[in-house]
């Protein structure tokens, strides 16, 4: 339901990373975000972050324009029509969300129904290096139990053996960003086998991923750059195993709750991921994580310093958002 009046404002935010963020598609030393502010008379304020994606066709100043010219209703249902999915929607939708919280006293949890978070472990993303880089790495965050690891194509049956080599109690993930080709996706998944890596996402670039349906997925896979929203995952059934909700790719909470229950009733497993960014992106995610098979929420420990009342992280588990930050 809507609370009104509501006034919405935006603003794009910028917080430098630790160390570089390197994937098969480039470098970064920043997030680039954009938060959603609604206020409400009562002076009730509810904030959403995104990231707005290159990699589809989003921007910052974009996002931010999506942001300024709208005039709808500042209500959640209202906005999956009135919005396209994307960062934008992303913000505005958890700013609600938080809003409504905030306003009524009551936790965004309950709110959507669900028993109060606890904690969950998340993965930890190692950027694409060389293989002893990659190692060296893994070694160093020995007290995380769950590591994912940026690969690039060619190269990377050498770099998931250097890792599980460093790290043999670890559970892997390979994160190929689509960067594999049909050619080395047999050479690479033998690998990803002998490395005893427990997931494989988006091998293949979007699109062009039909090589996955024909043949035996010895290593479970999970689709990112291929699903989007809740409308993507029937056409996906051959040849991924799980799928990758993120907030800013479903267009906020509200859309990726019923992204993560149409994904159940098809039978695939849930991975909730985020892009790098603060704990107020996280956050909400923390919702959807709630027995997920793969968690992978560690924006915040990538950045050279997180927001006021961040999310506390400890050897990878993360704990419930403390009010003052979300929900």
């Amino acid at each position: 339901m809507p609370i009104e009046p509501l006034h919405l404002t935006a603003r794009a935010e910028t917080f430098a990373l630790a160390d570089a963020f390197v994937i098969s598609r480039g470098a970064k030393t920043e997030a680039h975000v954009i938060v959603a502010e609604v206020r409400d008379d009562a002076g009730h304020v509810g904030r959403g972050e995104a990231v707005p994606y290159a990699r589809y066709g989003e921007t910052v100043a974009g996002s931010l324009a999506v942001l300024d010219a709208y005039s709808g209703p500042l209500d959640r249902d209202a906005l999956l029509t009135a919005m396209p999915a994307g960062a934008a929607r992303n913000a505005l939708d958890c700013a609600l969300w938080d809003v409504a919280a905030k306003s009524g006293a009551v936790s965004a949890p309950a709110l959507a129904g669900c028993a109060s978070p606890v904690p969950v472990e998340t993965a930890y993303t190692l950027s694409l290096g060389s293989p002893e880089a990659m190692a060296a790495k893994a070694r160093s965050v020995a007290h995380l139990g769950v590591l994912k690891l940026k690969l690039g194509g060619a190269g990377d049956a050498a770099r998931m053996l250097a890792v599980r080599a460093a790290r043999p109690d670890a559970r892997l993930i390979a994160d190929a960003n689509e960067a594999w080709t049909p050619e080395l996706l047999p050479e690479l998944m033998a690998a990803a086998v002998h490395a005893r890596v427990a997931l494989i996402e988006q091998p293949l670039p979007a699109g062009a991923d039909g090589a996955l349906a024909g043949i035996a997925r010895s290593v479970p896979v999970c689709a990112d750059e291929s699903a989007h929203t809740a409308a993507d995952l029937p056409g996906l059934r051959d040849r991924y195993d799980a799928i990758n909700i993120k907030l800013d790719k479903s267009g906020g909470l509200t859309a990726a709750l019923a992204m993560r229950d149409a994904a159940r009733a098809l039978g695939f497993q849930v991975m909730i991921g985020s892009m790098v960014a603060t704990s107020l992106a996280a956050a909400p995610a923390l919702i959807l994580a709630q027995g997920a098979e793969w968690v992978d929420l560690d924006g915040p420990l990538l950045l050279a310093g997180d927001r006021p009342h961040g999310l506390v992280i400890r050897d990878g588990w993360i704990a419930p958002p403390e009010r003052e930050l979300w929900g």
